[in-house]
């Protein structure tokens, strides 16, 4: 039996240091304009989503037509930055995020298929040392030894008897 190949990619250097300048040139272009927050800041803050964004620009049309209802501590210019930078920037995301997508499912259906390849050769060898192949045992406990299963557990010693 052999084992199926849905994928195999070999990406030439040339276009690895292609797609590596380009991320390097998208991140100094974002960096200076994007903030990171922190994982509580992330849970706090209240968030945006495609319907409060309609409600938060109807919100800011009426702050500007009907600004008798605007607290004095609030600033409608501010709320209106606001909103121009996610229409900005919500558009780039959604690029990056599909790219982000695609990327994710070439990985794991790569490292799935080399996982795959790597569990059947293991396995032989494994059969090969059972057999007293010459170099197999070698080759089964050093893989073994990196092998990302669950630990064995140490057989339990029988109880001498009298």
């Amino acid at each position: 039996m052999s084992q199926k190949n849905e994928i195999s990619l070999n990406i030439p250097a040339d276009l690895k240091d292609k797609i590596s300048k380009s991320i390097q040139a998208l991140n100094a272009d974002l960096r200076p304009i994007l903030v990171s927050l922190t994982p509580e800041q992330r849970h706090l803050i209240p968030k945006m989503g495609d319907k409060t964004l309609a409600f938060v620009k109807k919100t800011a049309v009426y702050a500007v037509a009907r600004p008798q209802f605007v607290p004095a501590y609030m600033n409608v210019d501010d709320m209106n930055v606001d909103i121009a930078a996610c229409e900005a920037l919500l558009p780039f995301l959604a690029e990056i995020e599909t790219l982000h997508s695609a990327l994710e499912d070439t990985i794991m259906l790569s490292g799935s298929e080399a996982y795959i390849a790597a569990l059947m050769y293991y396995r032989s060898v494994k059969t090969a040392a059972e057999n007293n192949i010459q170099d197999a045992k070698d080759i089964a406990n050093d893989l073994g030894e990196r092998f990302p299963g669950y630990p064995r557990k140490a057989k339990p010693v029988d109880p001498p008897t009298e």
